[in-house]
């Protein structure tokens, strides 16, 4: 996934230290003709990975400095599927002890929801990013089918 940020250094920390992200490599000259024409004014390109998920946060040079309105449909969500109860949790109170730390600049001051329970089971909560994007974790118990 690439997460467009105005704040590089605030979205690596953040990676860092919710998702566990170490960055991979990095690049800020001799982007190829594709990249520039996909993201004009792309200055700054950043891998953060853990385990099998690669996220690249970029930042460009263009007029409009900042992120994007904060009720501007980026993507509606990305869902993460953990194993157990206690694992959701474990994320909520993670999400919930860095956002209370003061380390971070949210582009929308919006705090992780409740844990929702649906009928067939199926336990989740959304939450943002520092840059506005929205997760949902998502435990489903066995014998459940829903589709998050």
């Amino acid at each position: 996934m690439g997460v467009q940020t105005a704040d590089l250094a605030n979205s690596i920390a953040w990676y860092e230290d919710f998702l566990g992200c170490a960055v991979s490599w990095e690049m800020n000259q001799g982007f190829s003709a594709l990249s520039q024409r996909r993201l004009p004014g792309l200055s700054h390109l950043v891998e953060v990975a853990v385990a099998d998920i690669r996220l690249h946060l970029f930042t460009r040079d263009i007029d409009s400095a900042g992120p994007p309105a904060a009720d501007a449909n980026q993507f509606q969500h990305v869902c993460l599927r953990v194993a157990t109860e206690e694992e959701l949790r474990r994320w909520h109170r993670h999400w919930f002890s860095l956002y209370e730390s003061g380390r971070y600049t949210f582009a929308r001051q919006e705090l992780a929801s409740e844990i929702d329970i649906d009928a067939d089971g199926m336990q989740s909560f959304y939450a943002y990013d520092v840059n506005g994007l929205e997760y949902e974790f998502t435990y489903l118990p066995d014998g459940a089918d829903g589709d998050a």
